[in-house]
């Protein structure tokens, strides 16, 4: 009575905490509680199993089950081996229709309850063989073959058994610890030697008994089957009967569906399974599979196509994989034919079928195309199977129709649909050029084949075939040397002219546009040996297929592929200057004119491409100088107009954060800049009239910077061309640097900071001593600035925050000053260090340069800090010491410098002679010693050996030695030296550092 009462407290407990609909959280909590107190007493499996038995609420019997699934997989071993024994016969008996008292009418029958009942009880029991089958418990499947006579309902539960046992402990697609591996191997063994040949024909009975009356369960049993035939011996499945059976289930049309893609399911298990190859070869030849080749061919989408299509892609894969590792003529001979017979319905799979996930279509294709490399001739059906998969090829690198409009206009699913496909092609483009490496004719004939297509199709409604076309177009031409294009077989000059002369009924469409653009740019170099064609590729170019199409996108992309093919054609363009400077003259207007920019910031230079091959044609030294200057100046006047308009319009606006304004400024600087790049100095300096133009835009720039000095972008453009000038115009930028470094200085931000130290070390390289008196006016500015932003956040290496963006940039304005001290030290200006305006910083550089050297995680960093040393000593210590250049300098070198660098870095465990970039920053060390010998003489020697010899480890006769190889100049003696007495003194005995 007891039992019963608490029985009917759980029920209600259960029953309140399933209801998602209770209002009152508190009782819902109450219930919960309740039953977790309940789960903790002995009797609870007991009273989970009187409850499947006598309990008719579902809610109640799954909380049953999956109690006694918790208690067995926590406390089996704890478990009392009576209670282990009365589990063990109770949910067998619920799996096979037994009940607790077979008089009363009231038991409860659980298999008749729903599947999910079900499916948990096939859990507990699977539990159960985890730890009982075969020592405790090995008669669990005879015992199921059994009682299968007792109707579907026992049989459709031995089926959720098989393929929970499958999925839980036996499955290798499923992540599995080492134990769970030896567990499901104990299982498996012993399932083969006792009861595997039972189980099978267990199966072969219930299917062919119930195929007609219960199609369902039969799904069940084959579905089961699957994860098994990888195991038991595979002649238990694959003989003349159970075939048989199998294929005669596919083939009937009376069957449910479902039933033919369950038996389809069991044959590709049987060929996937894993054998010897000549085995595996033999088993597939005795399928005969070519019985089942038309199921494919019905054009609805249902589970017996998507199954048979996976078979066949399966069996052709394991076709082609025996064929790899077998060598005789007949295995070969074998292997061909069934390749022959299965690969059109393979192919029409591909094509028409979604195909199983784990076949790779293009793998399967490239090897296949891989076992006719070297073969001298082609047979007809290998040509054939080619030309399929050409066609293959080109019906997948189509995009959707239904992406169309997206993709036109490139919305968020346009781009997707887009990033998607281009990722999606990279393997058929790599498939493609081993197709014609094969067959190269066939290939070549194939694509022209489907351009003439494309070109003919007179409707829009074409775009994906004629964008697809294309494609395959400019993949040949990538595929296709650079020699080969030079000289251009009669196919590649007869599509190429055919596609220069070509203008699409879709050529509107944006990605048509951009894959004819690609196409055309990547056969230009058949134009080096055709000049007949340059007339129709700048056509192409300059027309509505191009610059002037309505799609900006295209538009620019069709000037950058324009700037591209003037470099590659450059000398042979001279006769057509005029032509396309004309064809291009609408868009040199677009471009600058003032109010054109979009009103968000400007990003990119895109656009611009139009101006560097203006230049680059205008530029030639072939084009007479007359004539050089008159286009340059009819180019640059109306930027100086535009000039003019920017800065009428920065004034009368009174702020300089006007986005439209600041993109004007923007693309006037782009232009010219652009524009600058087709110019050499070489031809510049041999043509003064061009230098005099550019001296002008350089002028009328600095204008504009002067207009919004603290634009970030507008300063960039300006920096960048300020480069570009001083590089053609040399030395006549002079004076127009002065007022340039004024608005430039204004900065503080790490980033510009950077650029101006680039721009810095240009002038120092280029020009050396000249740019003396300049820098020793910028050096304090820009100095200034970049400390107080290294102060900001520490000295190198150490920071907390090196995680962060300001940290980033900071480590790198660092590092470019460095390089900047370094140019500057090498090109005889040190003194600008310690001139007049700069002698306030030299403490400060000096205490970085120091620190550096010593700690710097960078190895090369340490490196170039080490050579500023060396320059600065070779520089400032030629006086005697009473008449020093730098006050105090010399003792900082003696007792900071090789002090701290020279002995205690070197000291250091991190200082690795195993790594070549410290070997290269030790010799780096030593030079430094030598130097310093040779400007303080025995002083040096004296203070550093004492610093050395201090330690009680250091071997007598060093300073002497030492000494006599410094008195030598002999590099690679005192590196022998040094080395050795860093090993003896690194370590303590205690492994601690001696110094510090």
């Amino acid at each position: 009575g007891f039992l019963y009462c608490v029985m009917d407290d759980i029920e209600k407990a259960v029953l309140i905490s399933f209801d998602e609909s209770t209002s009152s959280q508190a009782l819902k909590s109450q219930a919960v509680a309740y039953i977790h107190q309940i789960k903790e007493n002995p009797l609870i499996c007991r009273i989970c199993v009187e409850k499947l038995f006598f309990c008719k609420l579902v809610q109640v019997q799954f909380w049953s089950l999956q109690c006694i699934h918790d208690v067995l997989r926590a406390k089996y071993t704890s478990i009392a081996p009576e209670d282990k024994s009365f589990i063990r016969k109770s949910v067998f008996s619920i799996a096979c229709y037994g009940t607790a008292d077979a008089n009363n009418d009231n038991m409860v029958r659980v298999l008749d309850g729903p599947g999910f009942i079900r499916n948990k009880l096939a859990q507990v029991i699977v539990t159960l063989i985890y730890f009982e089958y075969p020592s405790i418990w090995p008669s669990v499947f005879v015992d199921f073959i059994l009682n299968l006579g007792k109707g579907a309902g026992v049989i459709d539960m031995f089926c959720r058994v098989l393929s929970t046992l499958d999925e839980e402990i036996i499955s290798l697609e499923y992540p599995r610890t080492k134990d769970e591996i030896v567990i499901a191997c104990r299982i498996k063994d012993a399932m083969r030697a006792q009861c595997a040949g039972q189980i099978v024909s267990a199966w072969y009975n219930i299917v062919t008994m119930y195929r007609n009356s219960d199609p369902e369960l039969c799904y069940c049993v084959l579905d089961s089957m699957k994860g098994y035939i990888a195991w038991v011996d595979i002649g238990l499945v694959v003989n003349d009967a159970f075939t048989k059976l199998l294929f005669d289930l596919m083939l009937d049309d009376g069957s449910p569906d479902q039933l033919r893609a369950a038996s389809a399911g069991v044959v590709l298990a049987a060929v996937l399974k894993r054998m010897e190859p000549k085995n595996k070869l033999a088993l597939l030849q005795n399928l005969q599979m070519r019985r089942v080749l038309s199921l494919v061919r019905d054009d609805s989408e249902t589970s017996l196509i998507s199954s048979v299509a996976s078979l066949l892609t399966g069996y052709a894969t394991e076709v082609l994989e025996c064929s790899k590792y077998l060598n005789s003529e007949y295995d070969k001979e074998v292997s061909c034919e069934l390749l022959n017979e299965v690969l059109p319905s393979v192919f029409y799979v591909i094509q028409n079928c979604e195909v199983d996930s784990t076949f790779s279509i293009v793998q399967f294709l490239s090897d296949y195309v891989s076992t006719m490399k070297g073969l001298p001739n082609l047979t007809r059906t290998q040509t054939q199977h080619l030309g399929r998969i050409l066609e293959l090829i080109l019906a997948k690198i189509k995009y959707d129709p239904a992406y169309r409009s997206n993709l036109d206009v490139l919305d968020k699913i346009g781009k997707e649909e887009e990033d998607r496909m281009v990722d999606f092609r990279k393997d058929f483009s790599v498939l493609l050029r081993n197709v014609g490496r094969v067959a190269p004719d066939l290939t070549h004939v194939f694509i022209r084949n489907s351009l003439v297509n494309a070109i003919s199709s007179p409707e829009e409604k074409n775009v994906e075939e004629v964008e697809a076309a294309l494609c395959l177009f400019y993949e040949l031409g990538e595929s296709v040397s650079d020699d080969a294009l030079r000289t251009g077989n009669v196919l590649l000059q007869e599509c190429g002219q055919v596609l220069l002369s070509t203008s699409f009924p879709c050529h509107s469409n944006r990605l048509v546009a951009l894959m004819y653009l690609d196409a055309i740019t990547r056969y230009l170099k058949l134009l080096l040996e055709n000049n007949q064609f340059i007339p129709i590729a700048l056509r192409a170019f300059l027309d509505e297929r191009g610059v002037c199409h309505p799609n900006s996108y295209v538009s620019r992309r069709a000037g950058y592929l324009f700037m591209r093919a003037v470099k590659l054609l450059r000398p042979k363009l001279v006769p057509y200057i005029e032509t396309i400077l004309q064809g291009l003259q609408d868009k040199v207007s677009e471009f600058t004119k003032v109010g054109s920019m979009p009103k968000e910031l400007p990003g990119s230079e895109d656009g611009s491409h139009i101006f560097e091959a203006i230049g680059l044609l205008i530029g030639m030294e072939e084009v007479p100088p007359e004539k050089q200057s008159h286009y340059l100046s009819v180019l640059l006047s109306p930027l100086g107009q535009q000039v003019a308009k920017a800065l009428l319009n920065g004034k009368s606006q009174n702020h300089e954060e006007s986005l439209s304004h600041i993109g004007d400024i923007h693309q006037i600087i782009v232009a010219i800049n652009a524009l600058s790049k087709g110019f050499s100095p070489k031809l510049v300096a041999a043509r003064p009239a061009i230098a005099l133009l550019f001296k002008q835009a350089l002028g009328f720039v600095l204008e504009l910077l002067a207009v919004c000095p603290k634009v970030e972008v507008i300063r960039s453009k300006v920096t960048s061309f300020i480069h570009r000038m001083v590089e053609i115009l040399g030395d006549s930028v002079f004076p127009y640097l002065p007022k340039a470094f004024e608005q430039l200085l204004i900065v503080s931000e790490p980033k510009e900071l950077m650029a101006l130290l680039l721009l810095l070390n240009q002038l120092i390289c280029k020009f050396g001593v000249a740019v003396q008196g300049m820098l020793e006016e910028v050096y304090p500015v820009i100095a200034s600035k970049i400390f107080d932003a290294i102060q900001k956040v520490g000295v190198s290496g150490e920071l907390p925050c090196s995680c962060t963006e300001e940290y980033r940039e900071i480590q790198e304005l660092e590092r470019t000053f460095f390089t900047f001290v370094h140019v500057t030290a090498t090109h005889n200006l040190s003194s600008v260090f310690i001139s007049a305006k700069s002698t306030g910083l030299l403490q400060s550089m000096m205490q970085l340069l120091l620190y550096s050297c010593c700690n710097h995680k960078d190895i090369l960093i340490r490196k170039a800090c080490v050579q500023i040393f060396i320059q600065f000593i070779k520089d400032w210590c030629n006086d005697p010491p009473d008449k020093e250049k730098v006050p105090g300098f010399r003792s900082f070198v003696l007792e900071a410098f090789a002090t701290n660098c020279c002995l205690y870095s070197v000291l250091d465990k991190s200082f690795d002679f195993q790594d070549a970039n410290t070997l290269s920053l030790f010799g780096e060390i030593l030079a430094a010693q030598m130097v310093m010998y040779e400007k303080f003489g025995e002083v040096f020697v004296r203070h550093f050996t004492s610093k050395v010899s201090a330690n009680a480890l250091c071997p007598r006769n060093f300073s002497e030695e030492y000494c006599q190889k410094l008195q030598g100049n002999d590099l690679k003696g005192l590196k022998s030296v040094y080395q050795s007495l860093i090993g003896k003194l690194r370590l303590q005995q205690n492994g601690s550092l001696i110094f510090r």
